[in-house]
């Protein structure tokens, strides 16, 4: 899936209030741009994300169902 369709998945399942789909996103649209940032940049960005996910912690506990 590229960023696009990913977007268009989370606006379909409304999406919007789950960190992990965007985040999921964010890591397609980085992917998408790393050819043209410089390594240490997109490896910031990237560290960012980590973090971001991270963040969320044990976000699943509970809601194996809907998310696995």
């Amino acid at each position: 899936m590229d960023s696009s369709e990913i977007a268009r998945y989370i606006e379909h399942t409304d999406g919007i209030s789950k960190p992990w789909l965007l985040i999921q996103w964010r890591l397609q649209k980085l992917k998408e741009r790393q050819t043209e940032m410089p390594p240490d940049i997109y490896l910031q960005e990237l560290t960012g994300l980590h973090q971001a996910l991270m963040d969320l912690g044990e976000w699943w506990v509970g809601r194996e169902d809907e998310v696995f």
